[in-house]
């Protein structure tokens, strides 16, 4: 039986194998292997299915670990394809998926996938939810299982909910989750202005989220699913979690209780906070690096908006970019940082708000998108893709940039504006 092995190399940058700046993976496969997507003729459940297979391959496709091939080759769930017919055409990989879904609304994708070059199945999955609209996860949880039995680099953030605040008017903005193409969203948090959602904890149960639906800004907890409410501190100007360590038990949080915006750390477990900033101008936006140790974070204490850094254990405060005069809103993953600048008139656009990716440890400086307003930026879990809101002629859009491969994503959002997201 074939394999397709994927190998990495990273460009080590210190004798402690840290990353660079723009965390280069170098693929040693020759060549990426030829997947074709197709549908059983025997299946009833066409018009989801159809939506799936689109899913699916886009999954694949952003993966960067396969090739599509479009062409049309059906057979029934149970009979084995045309290896000589697919071989011919260059394909390496054959799956074919089908469903059913019972009288309680259960709904279930199966699949195989076979090796055209060794002629064996070697991948049958089925994967089920409660309620049909989720099949946009049906399709990631099956990109996820082909990718992991080829034990290419991971792609398991697909299966990730992200969370969002979508602005319907003035005073008025929703809490909504969702999968990261936006085919499937739900509303959790309606009625008034309800902004800066983020998430509490890895399994994605409970989110922080800022509130004007109280006699000050306040900061709420609640569980997504029970809707239990716990509010965590009011302000009289800013409030919003900024931050949210691993394991859940620390928020960075912004707020100005006294009209002066600075960076408190919360402590989840014994609900103690202090308060880590104190300057007479604008401290915001605290993300934790270096294991909790530190964080970085906005102030205009140069008399312009830009990244700086400090340890939780002293007052001293480092100069992060030097690039630009108006750089904000920043995401960190171990020792890389993406942060958003305003760019002045460029061969691209006109007053961009950019993403640039630099690291704590080197001078290196890498602007990874070009036009439009880019903002909010989040790494996922393994610091291999980015997340972004992208607000470009009229559009709001989630984008994804697969950082390994230089290519990005959009999904539009129809119907209101993305006012901030976390994943």
């Amino acid at each position: 039986m074939f394999k397709y092995i994927f190998f990495i190399a990273f460009f080590i940058t210190s004798s402690f194998a840290q990353i660079d700046a723009n965390l280069e993976i170098v693929k040693k496969a020759n060549t990426l292997p030829k997947i074709l997507i197709s549908i059983a003729t025997d299946s009833s459940e066409i018009a989801t299915l159809n939506k799936i297979k689109n899913s699916l391959a886009k999954d694949l496709e952003i993966s960067g670990h396969f090739e599509l091939i479009k062409e049309d080759s059906s057979i029934t769930y149970e009979q084995i394809p045309d290896i000589l017919a697919l071989s011919n055409k260059g394909v390496d990989l054959y799956l074919n998926i089908s469903a059913k879904k019972d009288n309680s609304g259960k709904y279930t994708l199966f699949s195989k996938l076979f090796d055209i070059n060794s002629q064996a199945m070697i991948l049958e999955k089925s994967f089920t939810t409660l309620k049909e609209n989720r099949y946009p996860f049906l399709a990631h949880r099956s990109a996820i299982s082909i990718n992991d039995y080829f034990k290419a680099p991971s792609i398991a953030w697909m299966d990730k909910f992200v969370v969002l605040s979508v602005y319907k008017g003035s005073g008025k903005a929703d809490i909504v989750i969702g999968d990261y193409t936006l085919k499937f969203k739900k509303t959790i948090i309606s009625g008034g202005l309800n902004i800066f959602p983020k998430w509490a904890n890895k399994n994605q149960r409970s989110i922080y989220y800022t509130s004007y639906n109280y006699n000050n800004p306040t900061l709420v907890k609640v569980n997504i699913y029970t809707r239990q409410k716990e509010i965590i501190m009011q302000s009289e100007g800013m409030i919003t979690a900024s931050d949210v360590n691993s394991d859940g038990s620390k928020v960075l949080i912004t707020a100005s209780p006294n009209s002066q915006p600075d960076i408190y750390l919360y402590n989840a477990s014994n609900k103690s906070k202090r308060k880590v900033t104190s300057y007479s101008g604008i401290d915001v936006g605290g993300q934790f690096i270096d294991n909790d140790s530190r964080m970085v974070f906005v102030s205009d204490r140069l008399g312009y908006p830009n990244i700086f850094a400090k340890s939780f254990n002293s007052r001293g405060v480092e100069k992060l970019v030097y690039h630009s005069r108006n750089n904000s809103s920043a995401t960190s993953f171990n020792d890389n940082i993406v942060y958003v600048s305003k760019d002045n008139d460029n061969e691209l656009s006109t007053r961009a708000f950019n993403l640039y990716l630099m690291s704590t440890k080197s001078d290196d400086l890498k602007r990874l998108t070009a036009s439009g307003i880019n903002q909010f930026p989040k790494f996922s879990p393994d610091g291999e893709s980015l997340l972004f809101i992208k607000s470009y002629k009229g559009h709001s859009s989630i984008g994804i940039i697969r950082l390994n491969f230089n290519k990005s994503y959009l999904f539009e959002l129809r119907g209101g504006k993305i006012q901030s997201i976390d994943w």
